[in-house]
């Protein structure tokens, strides 16, 4: 059975934080970035591999390819990484079972609104995480580790 120790949303994806606090935090081994534009885009791949720790796979998926590759992978401990809530959505749609889906970078731009202390969503981006829930998965938000996860319920998404 896949094993992911992690699903976060961060739209810096692979960063000093997610490489240090949460591959200790969660024991995991293998980062698995799910994002269309990364994947295509072979220079920010290479960036994105210099950043990993030595000892910790990296794979890049784009969002149709990656239900099938996380599912068949049976040994690693897995780290999911998305830019946005969306992305997770589709996966549970296509049968990726997730632990739960962390909250933890969604910066301020255009068309985003703040919705807790440095977290800011847009519309899609809301409504994509009421639909996580809505399919039995909690979401939590949780910028590092070490501090308390606040269920997504206990925020005004409207």
């Amino acid at each position: 059975m896949t094993k992911i120790v992690l699903a976060r949303v961060d739209d810096r994806l692979i960063h000093g934080q997610v490489m240090t606090a949460w591959i200790q935090y969660t024991g995991g081994n293998h980062i698995v970035i799910v994002d269309d534009v990364t994947a295509q885009d072979d220079f920010t791949k290479q960036i994105m591999q210099m950043a990993v720790p030595a000892g910790i796979k990296l794979d890049i998926y784009n969002v149709q390819e990656a239900p099938q590759k996380i599912n068949a992978n049976q040994t690693d401990k897995l780290i999911i990484l998305a830019k946005t809530p969306q992305v997770f959505l589709q996966l549970i749609q296509a049968q990726v079972a997730l632990p739960g889906v962390i909250i933890g970078g969604m910066g301020a731009n255009k068309g985003r609104q703040k919705v807790y202390k440095n977290i800011f969503m847009n519309a899609a981006e809301k409504q994509a995480v009421q639909a996580i829930g809505a399919q039995g998965v909690e979401v939590k938000i949780q910028v590092i580790p070490d501090e308390k996860a606040l269920s997504i319920e206990k925020v005004d998404l409207n």
